[in-house]
């Protein structure tokens, strides 16, 4: 099974069908096929289907979800794309980088038998993606353009990034008897979002903050444990130590 399979494209709140259509177009070209759609406004809808210009396939076996994190689920490493800095720096990769770092990270976890996917999450025509959509998102892409003209069409970054996947993954499917990459066992998307949940509850018992007082606090946390890149055995270690504060709070 070729690692592109492993590859998820993750519409968000798509305005116009034509994007959808247009991205799975891309999508074919370039040997991806999972396709999620966030409550997608209109779809399925004609003008998706004439933008698909025969990739129609990916659009019938679309993932329809009604979340994020419902298209989330079972990923082991999620992007988000952005045009726009934030007080909150999240690790900002190019495409290429992205691309590179996902084929090493299928290619290692094919040999070890895992099964988790990597997503890859654009977000609204006008708006882009929500803090709270980011804060999904274990690392950020950003695509170099004319800062005097940065406005990008999503399925047009959806090429992009699909053209930079194909490549890397083409160059390391192709390439045998090579060196293999030393990649950490890291936690998968789900873990780390149960760790999350975790955090949050142990802190507000043990009267750490008030999150309606204090709203950033939980966004400053997950993106220093994303820096992080935090491997299961550690997330185990800090779940361990919050089930501990907890029996002592109680």
């Amino acid at each position: 099974m070729s690692l592109a399979n492993k590859i998820r494209i993750v519409l968000v709140n798509t305005s116009h069908p034509g994007n959808i259509g247009a991205a799975a177009r891309v999508m074919k070209n370039m040997s991806l096929n999972n396709l999620y759609l966030v409550e997608p406004k209109l779809f399925p809808h004609a003008d998706a289907t004439a933008m698909a210009a025969g990739a129609d396939e990916l659009l019938f076996r679309a993932n329809v979800v009604s979340s994020l994190a419902e298209a989330l689920q079972g990923c082991s490493l999620v992007f988000g794309t952005t045009a726009r800095t934030r007080k909150i720096k999240h690790q900002i990769v190019e495409p290429h980088q992205a691309a590179l770092l996902s084929a090493q990270k299928l290619a290692t976890d094919k040999e070890a038998s895992a099964g988790s996917d990597i997503a890859f999450v654009f977000g609204r025509e006008r708006t882009g993606l929500t803090n709270d959509e980011v804060d999904l998102c274990e690392k950020l892409i950003n695509i170099p353009c004319n800062k005097e003209f940065s406005s990008l069409n999503v399925a047009s970054a959806v090429q992009i990034m699909a053209y930079e996947l194909f490549m890397a993954i083409r160059e390391k499917e192709g390439t045998k008897h090579e060196e293999s990459f030393m990649l950490k066992d890291n936690a998968s998307h789900d873990e780390l979002e149960l760790f999350f949940e975790h955090l949050q509850k142990t802190l507000i018992d043990i009267d750490f903050f008030d999150p309606k007082k204090s709203p950033q606090i939980m966004p400053k946390l997950r993106h220093l444990f994303h820096r992080a890149e935090l491997e299961k055995s550690e997330v185990n270690i800090l779940r361990g130590i919050l089930t501990a504060a907890l029996k002592l709070k109680s």
